[in-house]
């Protein structure tokens, strides 16, 4: 037998074939034309790309059905001990019963919810890493910085809102301050005297509004977090504050502080003794909420299956009373109605954030 070299029509390696006899060179062996061998355009069937487009489809929901398989960490933008914290951490216990796999939190303050936000913004979009946002980080901070280290609609998929709450108006108890309309009259009769303390757009906007409705010039004393914010009143080196009322409500029950008010249109059930501000002062009102947030690019299937499971955990009287800490509503609403109300709130926090004279920083 002699082993005798063929040469492809198309010029190429020699092909060499054992046999007796000298065959052409068979047709299967000019798989493809020289420009395609170098890298130029393949025709691809119209069924071979219909296959491939069907095969990417199937990819996400596949994904989808072995989700979650290792932990889920919560991003809190703001300190511990702060109503965002405390509610992201009851909702991680509940949603760690549900999924069967461990939630963590991560609390991340700072620069106004903005350090924890692009955390969570830059993470890979798989389901693994949510925010636990509010009014201040998804709505309020683009109107109260030129420049944030995140977009707050680019960025982030909208899944589920879960609390609504109301701030509370409180002083340093060794003022001679009972109400509000005595806070109005010492505020005006001692101009530069009085500061409130400051740390997420909802307190900075409930004084800023209160200063512009009431015609006083309460001097701001901004602060990273929430919890030393209203340690400094409690000792007296700020006088007021207007800090969310769960964390109000634990100070005012030791004395360490008085109430005033609600930052609510009416009377909280939670705290129906406390006087809405609206009532001294007609059409001011501010209510802040806490959701979850994914990065924009999470799978479409990915994102229902953690509002599901959210909206269990939000179902639970138990998990809703620790998240709320029976002085906050549980208010749930789902991707699209959320999406809907994000927007609706980034407008009305943009537009009440310039009625105030605030200016961006």
């Amino acid at each position: 037998m002699r082993v005798r070299p063929l040469h492809r029509p198309q010029g190429g390696k020699a092909v060499h074939i054992a046999s007796r006899l000298c065959l052409a060179a068979p047709a299967r062996y000019n798989r493809c034309r020289p420009a395609e061998a170098l890298g130029g355009k393949v025709k691809i069937s119209r069924r071979t790309a219909l296959a491939g487009a069907a095969a990417l489809s199937v990819a996400p929901d596949l994904r989808a059905q072995d989700f979650p398989s290792k932990p889920i960490k919560i991003v809190v933008p703001f300190a511990a001990g702060s109503a965002t914290d405390i509610a992201a951490r009851a909702l991680g216990a509940k949603l760690t019963d549900i999924l069967k796999q461990p939630v963590i939190v991560d609390d991340k303050p700072g620069a106004s919810g903005q350090l924890g936000a692009s955390a969570a913004a830059t993470a890979p979009a798989d389901g693994y890493t949510l925010l636990m946002g509010t009014n201040t980080t998804n709505a309020a901070n683009g109107a109260l910085f030129k420049k944030l280290s995140y977009d707050p609609e680019k960025d982030f998929a909208p899944i589920a809102r879960c609390i609504t709450g109301v701030n509370a108006l409180v002083v340093n108890p060794a003022l001679p301050i009972k109400t509000i309309s005595e806070l109005i009259g010492y505020a005006r009769r001692n101009p530069g005297k009085l500061n409130y303390a400051e740390a997420s757009a909802s307190q900075r906007l409930s004084g800023e509004m209160f200063n512009s409705m009431v015609g006083v010039k309460i001097e701001r004393v901004p602060y990273k977090a929430s919890p030393q914010a209203l340690g400094d009143v409690v000792s007296g080196q700020v006088q007021v504050m207007f800090p969310d009322l769960p964390q109000a409500l634990t100070q005012m029950e030791a004395g360490r502080v008085r109430g005033l008010g609600t930052t609510g249109p009416k009377r909280t059930s939670v705290a129906p003794d406390l006087p809405a501000i609206a009532e001294f002062v007609p059409g001011y009102s501010l209510v802040y909420w806490l959701a979850v947030f994914a990065p924009a690019a999470t799978p479409k299937p990915i994102q229902l299956k953690l509002y599901e499971a959210i909206a269990e955990a939000l179902k639970d009287p138990a998990t809703g009373k620790a998240m709320t800490q029976g002085r906050m509503e549980v208010s749930p609403l789902g991707p699209d109605d959320f999406a809907a109300y994000v927007k609706a709130e980034t407008k009305w926090w943009t537009e009440a954030i310039k009625a105030a004279g605030i200016e961006p920083e």
